[in-house]
């Protein structure tokens, strides 16, 4: 107990030490949608949300495309965006974050994602816990999707064996219910 207060203690003076952060990162996927799987990949444009629910401009909203969470964005001039809505660090909903000009705006710690490349713009975590968190993470991006309105659907090209090919590996090294390390049934 007394070495996580210390560790929690350290953490917490190194993350107000003033130290200067670089404005500009370089930036990789977070996410394991970039993993190699059993099944080849497969890109498709699938249904996310109705046109109805477009969100107004500066603003987002959630769907679900091929089995992933994403974040429909739409700025103020009115462009359409997609992306991951998982934000790094810690995963917390992208789709509530306030969207600018080129940008959309973690609700929480901070960090602004490029809306055409996902990549961070500025500062990492820069709100008051984010500075804390921040600190103990790597700077990653969010995935971005093409994105299209198609009939009364807003539609998103994604893979849509990637959430077959996470689950593939999902159980690989662990005993199952049936007590197999391989996930195979007896």
């Amino acid at each position: 107990m007394k070495a996580a207060v210390l560790a929690t203690l350290a953490t917490s003076a190194a993350a107000f030490t003033g130290q200067q952060l670089p404005t500009t990162f370089q930036t990789k996927s977070s996410t394991a949608l970039n993993m190699a799987g059993l099944f080849q990949q497969s890109l498709k444009y699938v249904p996310c949300i109705p046109v109805e629910q477009l969100p107004k401009p500066g603003t987002a909203t959630s769907g679900v495309a091929g089995g992933l969470a994403i974040c429909i964005a739409v700025d103020p001039s009115g462009s359409i965006y997609a992306l991951g809505d998982k934000c790094p660090p810690v995963n917390q909903p992208l789709s509530f974050g306030k969207v600018t000009a080129g940008a959309i705006e973690d609700p929480v710690l901070g960090t602004k994602f490029s809306l055409k490349t996902g990549e961070v713009v500025g500062d990492w975590c820069p709100s008051g816990i984010g500075k804390l968190l921040g600190g103990l993470f790597e700077p990653v991006g969010v995935p971005v999707f093409p994105v299209k309105k198609s009939g009364a659907n807003i539609e998103v090209q994604v893979d849509v064996n990637a959430k077959a090919n996470f689950e593939s590996q999902y159980w690989s090294g662990i005993l199952d219910a049936q007590g197999k390390a391989d996930g195979k049934y007896y």
